[in-house]
C-alpha cells in the first residue's frame, strides 16, 4: 500500500539546521511532484516547497527561500528538506505530500514529524 514515513523531525534551538526525510512506497516516485507542508499550533497547513518530478524546485514559500531547500532522490524514493537557520516561527507538524502529475485525484499524504525550534 501507499506509504510516506516521515523522520528527522526534533527540537533545535534557533538558528540550528535539521534535515527531513520522506520515504515514499507503494506507488511510482517518480511519476509525482513532492511538496512538504507545515502546520503550526492553530493555524492552517501551508506550502513549505515543491520539488518537480526531475528534481527542480518549482514553488518555495517566501518565509523559508534562503534557508530550506528541498531535494529527491528518485533512486531511493526519497524527498528531504534541509532547514537551515530555523526560527521559533518554523515550529509545526511538517508533512510530506505526493502529487501525480497526470491524475489530480492521486495525493497521498504522511503522518507528519513534529519540528520544535526552541531555546
Amino acid at each position: 500500500q501507499v506509504q510516506l514515513v516521515e523522520s528527522g523531525g526534533g527540537l533545535v534551538q534557533p538558528g540550528g539546521s535539521l534535515r527531513l526525510s520522506c520515504a515514499a512506497s507503494g506507488f511510482t516516485f517518480s511519476d509525482y511532484a513532492m511538496s512538504w507542508y507545515r502546520q503550526a499550533p492553530g493555524k492552517g497547513r501551508e506550502l513549505v516547497a515543491t520539488v518537480s518530478r526531475s528534481g527542480i524546485i518549482i514553488n518555495r514559500a517566501d518565509s523559508v527561500k534562503g534557508r530550506f531547500t528541498i531535494s529527491r532522490d528518485n533512486a531511493k524514493n526519497t524527498v528531504f528538506l534541509q532547514m537551515n537557520s530555523l526560527k521559533p516561527e518554523d515550529t509545526g507538524v511538517y508533512y510530506c505530500n505526493a502529487q501525480n502529475t497526470a491524475w489530480a485525484s492521486l495525493n497521498y499524504w504522511g503522518q507528519g514529524t513534529q519540528v520544535t525550534v526552541s531555546s
